[in-house]
């Protein structure tokens, strides 16, 4: 019987077909490199064969104890929310009188950089005549004419009583970079600024009411306008 294709060669599969002639990468015998390996020159180090090591290279090393570079700002400067050193303020408090003067969310926004919750504030919709002063030391901050509907969730002021009544500070938590702005007297967190306010300075102070007490210029309209209501939030930054 005869088994078509048996004990015939193929040469596409047969280990004893014939090479292809053409350049190669190998040396064939003592000739060296091929030419193909000539013109691309010498191998990156990546593809050249590593040798490996002596097993007396290899020897147990003790742990040696991790060192502690300079950290970052926004963890150097501690936690969200720690209070700050007020050692250079001109006015300062103890804890224990701030404590019994404030309300727990003052004492937290005031310091411990907290936020109030956006529409809750008192006078987020408040509308009278008047100056806002800061809650811990009365220094005059803002006044009511400053005072703009952002729509962001916290009382905006366009521009400030003084340029020395607040002072600017870096602040990094979140992982964004925002600034802080402080009173310059006693240090007491306000809020933070942006620059999408209103014309003719184009900031926006965004100022917790937890960081403000209010002396109206008429006592009798010193609530007028205060509301509690809660729109729908926009896309303002948030303090």
């Amino acid at each position: 019987m005869f088994i078509f294709g048996v004990g015939r060669r193929c040469p596409g599969i047969s280990r004893h077909a014939p090479r292809a002639a053409g350049p190669s990468l190998r040396s064939r015998g003592a000739g060296g490199p091929g030419p193909l390996a000539r013109s691309l020159g010498p191998l990156p180090c990546a593809l050249r064969r590593r040798r490996c090591s002596p097993r007396s290279a290899w020897r147990w090393r003790p742990p040696q104890e991790p060192q502690v570079g300079p950290q970052p700002l926004f963890f150097a400067s501690g936690f969200v929310g720690s209070c700050r050193d007020k050692k250079d303020c001109k006015v300062v408090f103890s804890q224990e009188e701030l404590r019994k003067r404030l309300t727990p969310l003052q004492y937290h926004v005031t310091q411990e950089k907290g936020t109030e919750s956006a529409f809750e504030g008192e006078y987020t919709h408040h509308k009278a005549k008047g100056i806002y002063k800061c809650v811990v030391c009365g220094t005059p901050l803002f006044k009511s004419e400053t005072k703009f509907d952002s729509n962001s969730g916290w009382p905006s002021f366009y521009d400030v009583i003084s340029p020395d009544a607040i002072t600017l500070n870096d602040d990094f938590s979140y992982g964004m970079h925002r600034i802080e702005i402080s009173c310059s007297q006693c240090g007491a967190h306000l809020g933070h600024i942006f620059d999408d306010g209103p014309r003719p300075t184009g900031k926006r102070y965004c100022t917790n009411s937890a960081s403000l007490s209010f002396k109206p210029a008429d006592k009798s309209n010193a609530g007028e306008g205060s509301s509690n209501a809660s729109p729908a939030q926009t896309g303002k930054a948030e303090l």
